[in-house]
């Protein structure tokens, strides 16, 4: 069992052998096809991976793997409770084909990934697997370098996007329709929050929503919220024609210094610095 613990999103570009290996990870991971194939079964269930197919693995889900020829899948590992996704997604595991967005942002990121992450070999000179490199060698593999750790941000961030339309329908059944509650705060990211109005339009008491609503994204309804215009703000910084106020603005910050504040504590740097370094 592979049982560290991590922080912040960490991405690695991975190619599997043929022989089978299992895990079972604290954190969730989610695999997506890049090139070729590999076979994959989360708590029994099994599912071919490749260019348009991928896993959502729970944290504490067993999984066995083997590559099938020649593969390279991009893997994302996201700690509990930290992807701007509610947690409820995670609830079990889930095999999921990829549309034409999520399959364009694996390969641009894979582009990127190539770049930025070293590649960790075994003492054969082939790639290893995870089994392999062991959690000292997986947490440089996966690239503690400021390039690796902002595009795995960058990743969790547009991931979380892409999957929220992706996997909405896919979705478990909750008694609230967490789905459908994101979608909306998505969609007013620059307006306040009163819990209150939420409440009432999902037919409930504040105090009963606020239950339902931790249960099913692993956060309060500001907490959570305050992750989506955060991470939604990554996405934003990329295009250089927004200014760093608009951007405030726009994901529902009162001023550039909150802004600031804010995004610095979450991804450690200030979002100007942020910007002017992120890999092109």
């Amino acid at each position: 069992m592979n049982g560290h613990a991590i922080e912040s999103p960490a991405l690695s570009l991975r190619r599997y052998g043929a022989d089978s290996a299992c895990d079972v990870h604290a954190f969730h991971q989610i695999v997506l096809g890049v090139d070729g194939v590999m076979e994959m079964a989360v708590d029994g269930v099994g599912h071919r991976i490749d260019a348009r197919h991928a896993w959502l693995i729970p944290a504490g889900s067993r999984h066995e793997y083997a590559g099938v020829g020649e593969n390279r899948q991009l893997v994302l590992d996201v700690p509990c409770a930290s992807l701007a996704l509610p947690e409820r997604f995670f609830s079990r595991a889930l095999a999921l084909t990829m549309n034409d967005a999520l399959a364009a942002l694996v390969r641009n990121t894979a582009s990127h990934a190539a770049r930025a992450i070293p590649a960790a070999t075994s003492a054969g000179g082939r790639e290893a697997s995870e089994t392999e490199r062991g959690d000292a060698d997986l947490a440089r593999s996966i690239g503690m370098t400021e390039h690796a750790r902002r595009l795995a941000w960058d990743t969790a961030a547009r991931l979380a996007i892409v999957l929220g339309e992706n996997v909405g329908a896919q979705a478990p059944v909750s008694r609230l329709d967490y789905a459908r509650i994101d979608k909306w705060l998505r969609a007013h990211l620059s307006e306040p929050l009163r819990v209150v109005d939420l409440a009432a339009h999902c037919g409930l008491g504040e105090r009963r929503f606020h239950q339902l609503f931790e249960e099913a994204f692993g956060a309060t309804p500001h907490r959570y919220l305050q992750r989506l215009r955060l991470d939604t703000a990554l996405v934003l910084l990329c295009d250089s024609r927004h200014t760093l106020i608009d951007v405030a603005l726009t994901v529902g910050f009162a001023d550039q210094s909150a802004f600031t504040h804010a995004f610095t504590r979450r991804f450690g740097l200030a979002p100007g610095q942020w910007r002017a370094t992120r890999m092109h």
